[in-house]
């Protein structure tokens, strides 16, 4: 039986908070409305945009939640397109991390609250997109902590739950695992605390990327 790791994308392979504030901040000011403090935004990042937004504005109507998810989706694009987006980085000693387990025999996977789009061409300029046997997004999914993402990697990866990691920066990433039935594995350089992981269930949290493979031996 296979061994799956399936990570989070967001605060846990690449640090994208940068364009995903400004994106939110141009939603926000298209729709006329003062701009959340960027904490409050990073705190949403792992949830699908509609689910974000009815977060951040609860008191909303679902179709002022879908319209301002629609303006952000394009106000990213925008970033992108124009050559104005932040670097989105790797965090340092994921590359590595990556070989180490495909060496080690796991297959790997990504569940995340991006858009296919938007999955695609960050692990395309990674360079990372072979890596991996399963990608699952919000195009296709509810959002975390429904278990849907992580079940749907599980099936084509071929692999148990039990032999099956979730490795996520925030307590939605720990929630899902703990609906899967998988391990929930936690990273501290991510958007929620240790706190926050390990009240959602997260069985360990990595302080450190390059400590990652050790945890999931």
């Amino acid at each position: 039986m296979p061994r799956l790791a399936v990570f989070d994308c967001d605060g846990t392979l690449v640090d994208s908070q940068a364009n995903i504030c400004r994106a939110m901040e141009k939603a926000f000011a298209i729709a006329n409305r003062p701009a959340p403090p960027r904490a409050a935004i990073r705190r949403i990042v792992g949830l699908s945009l509609v689910e974000a937004l009815q977060a951040l504005l609860p008191q909303d109507d679902d179709a002022t939640h879908r319209r301002m998810a629609a303006d952000y989706k394009q106000a990213f694009f925008d970033l992108r397109t124009s050559g104005d987006m932040a670097e989105e980085p790797l965090f340092d000693g994921i590359a590595a991390v990556i070989d180490r387990l495909e060496t080690d025999g796991w297959l790997l996977g990504v569940a995340t609250g991006k858009s296919d789009r938007g999955l695609a061409h960050i692990l395309a300029h990674h360079g990372l997109t072979h890596r991996f046997v399963t990608l699952q997004t919000a195009d296709r999914h509810p959002s975390k902590p429904d278990p849907s993402m992580l079940l749907a990697a599980m099936a084509e990866a071929g692999a148990a739950a039990h032999e099956t990691a979730m490795i996520g920066d925030t307590s939605f990433d720990m929630a899902m695992a703990k609906a899967a039935g998988t391990r929930a594995v936690g990273v501290a350089w991510g958007y929620h605390d240790r706190d926050d992981l390990a009240r959602a269930g997260a069985d360990v949290v990595a302080e450190e990327v390059h400590a990652l493979p050790g945890m999931l031996a």
